[in-house]
């Protein structure tokens, strides 16, 4: 390796670690607010709060990595640049993109290492700390339920205003949701003025004491009409016992696998499978609702079908209908395609039909939202394990993103240290991170394909990495942000424009 070679990545990497230390320390701490404040006090070993802030500190990587690059580039490109190093490399004969190799290698190896840990430790780490809460858990309960938010605890979810007590065993005003089987909705709401945890070291229930509360259950409508008025059941309590089963989340001295197959735990081998798994569900369901529909559709009597039904069958028809059973098959034709049907049927009969009609039509009406609900579910669901999926390859690529943009942005600005350079990495990452965040709800949400929001951060940044990048390499002298957004601005006008003339 030559000289300048190693100089140049000496800087970046002693620049690169000071950062990263510093970045990940600050968004542990940030990350972890809520946790230190149901550690402190319990009673817990020094090593398990070491492990438990170990297990968390992993997810943080997507996080600080890209920014620990970008502010490093940044400031060390600003440093050659403002020393007027730059200028005695091009002395030299070394232009800037020739400066950039050994760092372009390094980046390389680098987004190797964050796909690997991406990919391997990150899920393991995940698994590790929801498991290890689960053991705090089952030893010191009152740590599931942090005041002031919702806590998922089991098959319910709470929320406590207040903790009290030397272990926060006593609540103050309790609000609890009580999840369905399927999970995706609430089967019931309680709400009391005060609330108490027991918990007994040789059973595996922890009871909840509630008093002077109300409980809400919504009731299952039996028809539209009642489903509009929204019926629920409401009891006064002044004290309600809750047992919640804590022998799922006991270790035992094993190593049991208490959470499985959540996507934050599982590779890319496991992704895909999982995926597969979820997709071909999903089709069986499409397929099994569309059949069951076609079915009842089918069991509505259609007058075309008439002429092929036997003549016993003909006459139940007409019995059925209230039309005489003398009535002739040519009269039966002329009915079927007369427009207002209705008239066909008798008078007594008429009020009848009319409501049946109604009420298979709700009953279908009804059973169709629910399928699409269902359906809602299992989309987001497999939306959630895509986004799983392209983030191990984003966190890769954005090594690479963030380079090509703070490399050539330092040499532009020809500022380094902590001034400038702090205020244009964090301005560039909050657009990163904001646009990331936006792209992955509206993909959770089904608004877009899982790959559009998992890549929409890089998507919208690649431009303008390759901008600063020419700009740089080329010499061109200060960046006109302002011209950069108007040229692709103008791109997307004539691309529109060209689209709209081809239509016309």
């Amino acid at each position: 390796m030559k000289i300048l070679d190693r100089y140049i990545l000496t800087s970046f990497v002693s620049t690169l670690f000071t950062v990263f230390i510093i970045l990940y320390f600050i968004f542990i701490l940030q990350g972890i607010w809520l946790f230190i404040t149901e550690l402190a006090g319990k009673d817990l070993d020094f090593f398990i709060i070491v492990q438990f802030l170990l297990f968390y500190s992993p997810k943080m990587i997507p996080l600080v990595l890209p920014l620990s690059v970008l502010l490093a580039s940044i400031m060390t490109f600003g440093n050659f640049a403002e020393h007027y190093e730059f200028a005695a490399m091009k002395a030299s004969g070394i232009s800037l993109k020739r400066a950039m190799q050994p760092l372009s290698i390094f980046i390389a190896v680098l987004a190797l290492i964050s796909f690997w840990f991406a990919n391997d430790v990150i899920p393991k780490a995940e698994y590790r700390f929801i498991n290890m809460r689960k053991e705090i858990l089952q030893t010191k309960p009152a740590m599931a339920i942090a005041a002031g938010q919702f806590n998922d605890v089991g098959s319910i979810n709470i929320k406590v205003d207040k903790k009290t007590g030397d272990k926060g065993q006593y609540l103050e005003n309790v609000t609890m949701h009580i999840k369905s089987s399927s999970g995706y909705d609430n089967k019931a709401v309680i709400r009391s003025v005060d609330g108490e945890l027991e918990a007994d070291n040789a059973s595996n229930i922890l009871q909840l004491h509630l008093y002077d509360g109300n409980y809400y259950e919504d009731m299952v409508p039996k028809s539209t009409n009642d489903m509009k008025k929204k019926p629920f059941t409401k009891v006064a309590f002044e004290k309600y016992t809750m047992n919640i089963d804590l022998g799922a989340l006991q270790d035992d001295g094993a190593q049991k696998e208490e959470i499985k197959n959540t996507y934050h735990m599982l590779n890319i081998k496991e992704l895909t499978y999982t995926i597969d798994s979820l997709e071909s569900a999903l089709n069986r369901d499409k397929k099994s609702n569309t059949e069951n529909l076609l079915v009842r559709y089918n069991n509505i009597y259609n007058p075309y079908d008439y002429n092929r039904k036997s003549k016993a069958n003909q006459a139940e028809v007409k019995q059925e209908i209230g039309i005489d059973s003398t009535a002739t098959e040519s009269k039966i034709k002329v009915i079927d395609m007369k427009e207002d049907i209705l008239k066909s049927f008798s008078t007594n009969n008429q009020e009848r039909v009319l409501q049946s009609a109604i009420d298979y039509t709700n009953n279908i009406l009804f059973s169709t939202e629910s399928n699409d609900v269902s359906m809602l579910g299992q989309t987001k669901k497999i939306n959630d394990h895509y986004l799983a999926l392209y983030e191990k390859f984003v966190i890769a690529y954005s090594c690479f993103l963030m380079y090509f943009i703070g490399a050539p942005l330092g040499a532009i600005i020809r500022k380094g240290g902590l001034g400038l350079p702090i205020v244009f990495a964090v301005i560039i990452f909050i657009l990163y991170h904001f646009v990331n965040t936006f792209g992955k709800k509206l993909a959770q949400e089904d608004g877009i394909q899982p790959i559009l929001g998992a890549w929409a951060g890089a998507l919208i940044l690649t431009p303008l990495a390759i901008f600063l990048t020419l700009k740089a390499t080329r010499d061109n002298g200060e960046v006109n942000f302002l011209g950069f957004f108007s040229t692709i601005g103008d791109f997307l006008k004539g691309l529109f424009s060209k689209k709209t003339q081809t239509t016309e």
